[in-house]
């Protein structure tokens, strides 16, 4: 249990708390869930510029960190397809991957075939079922996918202006602005009340809000004076208590409760905003292709780790399917803005083209 690990480090509520988010960020589970400490471990043991433990803003938004990966790969000869989904893989008579078919029908050829899709999606509806291992299926199937997470994207006139920290008489950005900010972290107790209150099918009443503005380092981001915050928040269930939509009018309320968070650490911060894009649990999964709306394809619990993920002796990237490898977050390690899933399976699958 993270909270135990905490309590023998730390005396501080805020400080464990602050430490809490990230050892329950996308998982549907507070500081007290067995395995937790885990969640945390995954999200410190890197580096960034030789900095461990450390964490960064791609200069452009997340999006150039994309397009800076399909240029080095067309630099190599790659030729990407964009705006193009695929129907399904395409197999020979003898059960080997042979290529994809596009949903226009193109049949694009190769005898390797590497998914970056969540499990769930390249196994259970773009791999014909008759080809693959029954138990396989079913274990794909069983994979927890739930996910607490509702991601609120919101355009501002102006950078909050906090209580403990108000801003200068010029506005610019302060050295907290440029940081990651924890909201409803004066304590863990906070953390576990609001998963509890998820687990029943209720958003939370005080969620857990990660907030922060990249354009505070980025201006090119927003005109000048206006911002763009970003803000990572838990717990909303992916289903609503007695089946009830994510509908407009509960996409609002829930957003609303999170900015009157914000306007009691930040007064002012509702009459700042712009704009607001809310991404709730059902969002994620139909936008994204997230299973559950889960932005690690799966949760990061210890059963669906290591030599589990994506599922016992499945976890070395390879799949039923001869040339067809996992490339992606529901591979080993799992989730996280690092590459090591696709880094590993693009060795593996060299691997196996070189003995072809």
């Amino acid at each position: 249990l993270l909270g135990q690990i905490l309590d023998q480090w730390f005396e501080s509520e805020p400080l464990k708390a602050t430490l809490a988010t990230d050892a329950v960020i996308g998982a549907m589970a507070s500081p007290y869930t067995p395995g937790s400490g885990y969640v945390l471990l995954h999200h410190v043991m890197g580096e960034l510029e030789g900095q461990r433990g450390a964490w960064g803003y791609v200069a452009g938004g997340m999006g150039a960190l994309s397009q800076a990966i399909a240029c080095a790969a067309a630099a190599l000869g790659a030729h990407i397809f964009t705006e193009k989904a695929v129907c399904h893989v395409l197999l020979g008579m003898d059960g080997r991957v042979q290529g994809v078919v596009l949903q226009d029908g193109t049949e694009v050829r190769s005898k390797l075939v590497l998914s970056n899709a969540s499990p769930q999606i390249t196994f259970l509806e773009l791999t014909p079922q008759e080809q693959l291992p029954k138990d396989f299926v079913q274990q794909i199937q069983q994979v927890d996918t739930r996910s607490p997470v509702t991601k609120i994207n919101v355009a501002v006139d102006r950078l909050p202006s906090f209580l403990a920290a108000p801003n200068t008489h010029d506005g610019q950005p302060l050295p907290h602005h440029q940081c990651s900010i924890h909201l409803n972290c004066e304590g863990t107790h906070l953390l576990h009340q609001a998963f509890i209150e998820a687990t029943d099918g209720h958003p939370s009443s005080r969620p857990m809000i990660e907030l922060c503005i990249p354009s505070a380092l980025d201006p090119g981001l927003a005109p000048r004076g206006c911002h763009v915050v970003s803000l990572f928040t838990q717990y909303t269930p992916s289903v609503l208590a007695g089946g009830k939509p994510w509908d407009e009018q509960a996409r609002n309320a829930y957003a609303d409760t999170v900015f009157d968070c914000i306007e009691a650490y930040a007064p002012g911060f509702k009459a700042s905003v712009i704009g607001r894009d809310i991404l709730t649990p059902p969002d994620l999964e139909r936008i994204f292709g997230l299973p559950g709306g889960n932005i690690f394809h799966g949760g990061m619990s210890l059963d669906q780790l290591y030599f589990a993920r994506p599922a016992p002796s499945y976890s070395g990237y390879r799949s039923p399917i001869p040339g067809l490898y996992l490339c992606g977050s529901g591979a080993h390690p799992g989730g996280g803005v690092m590459g090591a899933a696709g880094r590993n399976a693009a060795w593996v699958a060299l691997e196996d083209f070189r003995r072809l």
